[in-house]
């Protein structure tokens, strides 16, 4: 080290009092500034803070009636993202799932986790009415400071006097002087009324989109089995020889898929509501019927591809639709989930053996992976978020004869017994 030279940990230190020299100059300089700006505006004479509470009410009442009138009156999705129902749904899932994840899976997990979307409406109407009855505290304090209608009464107070216009109790031990108050109390109270109304007419629509999106399940366990595999559907129509019912079965589900569609991107939170069937959800239906069209698509060359890819499009609109509403994003995809390539290959060759119009082609196991790198990303995302679980392919025996009489009679005796309990 040359003569006169510093040491690098002494030149740490003189950079770092010389930091703490100039902070501690603008300090002194900046607090005195910065404590009259405070005087000034919430000083004795309180005559800026009456306006900054009564905006800060006005942005209260504003988001949350904006955010109601969008979850309940608007048919249509909505895209902005600051949205007070989007936070409440994000928030609340991320602690319910959390703790439904500590449980043990099975019966008990699936019963509590069902309890969210129902139980989330009614926080959610809850958070709605408590943020209007605080907005509204807010502009009845402020107009009071303002207007100098009566003696100063606290935060809480004005909250307590709120929640009766909110509600219309009509108490009466507080009444409003001027023609100003009197009309935000008029506000109020219709405010209220309209929220009741929306409450109760609102959740006759979502549980009628919910029953139309589960009676459609009830069809789809008695052909796809339970657990649903995309083997097992095949097989049922292969052992009847239903070729062209298979088409028709299709274009049902295009349709179901196009409900879901409306539904789901208008009312996301039907996608947290759980299936009352046991070992099915709308997701693994969904699964399964990507899984049959892909192998449709994939395998055969005719009129039947058509129908298998409207309904492959349908089917594959819904998650997308539903991952954004939910803003869940695509994880990666390793290409084995719910079935590897082995698993697949011998599948296609039961195909080639029993379905009609099957086409042997070496390029039919590409097809299949193709397609299913177009959905299983955005499925499994959707499948780990929701905590709910994916169905497999199905094993390649059933799709020889489909499931046997000794399998049909014990999965409905089984079906028989479960609802028994």
């Amino acid at each position: 080290m040359a003569l006169g030279e510093l040491h690098p940990h002494d030149q740490h230190d003189k950079k770092s009092r010389t930091f703490r020299q100039v902070w501690a100059m603008w300090s002194r300089w900046k607090a005195p500034r910065r404590a009259g700006m405070i005087e000034r505006l919430f000083g004795e004479d309180k005559n800026v803070l009456p306006y900054v509470v009564a905006l800060l009410g006005t942005v209260f009442v504003a988001a949350t009636l904006l955010d109601a009138f969008e979850v309940v009156l608007l048919p249509r999705p909505v895209r902005h993202r600051a949205r007070l129902n989007r936070y409440f749904f994000l928030g609340t899932w991320q602690i319910w799932s959390r703790l439904a994840s500590r449980l043990p899976a099975g019966r008990r997990r699936e019963d509590f986790i069902g309890v969210y979307g129902p139980l989330s409406m009614v926080l959610l109407f809850t958070l709605w009415a408590v943020c209007m009855i605080i907005g509204f505290g807010l502009l009845q304090w402020a107009l009071r400071e303002i207007t100098a209608d009566g003696p100063s009464r606290s935060f809480a107070r004005e909250m307590i006097v709120s929640g009766d216009a909110f509600f219309t109790l009509g108490y009466g031990d507080i009444v409003p002087r001027t023609l100003a108050a009197r009309l935000l109390v008029i506000v109020e109270a219709g405010t209220g009324f309209a929220f009741i109304a929306f409450t109760i007419s609102y959740l006759p629509v979502l549980y009628q989109h919910f029953a139309q999106r589960d009676a459609q399940i009830i069809e789809f366990a008695a052909r796809a089995g339970t657990p649903p595999s995309a083997a097992q559907l095949l097989g049922w129509h292969i052992a009847r020889r239903q070729f062209q019912q298979l088409d028709q079965w299709l274009a049902t589900w295009e349709s179901w898929a196009g409900e879901l569609i409306e539904s789901h991107s208008t009312y996301p939170m039907l996608a947290f509501y759980r299936s009352q069937h046991g070992g099915h959800s709308w997701l693994a239906s969904l699964a399964v019927v990507l899984d049959t069209c892909t192998l449709i698509l994939a395998g055969t060359d005719d009129g039947r591809t058509l129908q298998a890819a409207a309904t492959f499009a349908a089917a594959r609109r819904v998650l997308n639709e539903v991952g954004s509403s939910l803003d869940v994003i695509s994880l990666p995809w390793d290409g084995n989930t719910r079935a590897a390539d082995q698993d697949i290959v011998l599948l296609i060759d039961a195909l080639k053996q029993s379905f009609e119009g099957w086409r042997n082609s070496p390029d039919t196991l590409g097809f299949v992976s193709d397609l299913r790198r177009a959905y299983e990303p955005q499925l499994s995302s959707l499948s780990v978020y929701l905590m709910l679980p994916l169905p497999d392919w199905g094993a390649s025996s059933l799709l020889v004869a489909g499931p046997g009489q000794a399998d049909l009679i014990h999965q409905l005796v089984r079906r028989s017994g479960t609802n028994k309990r």
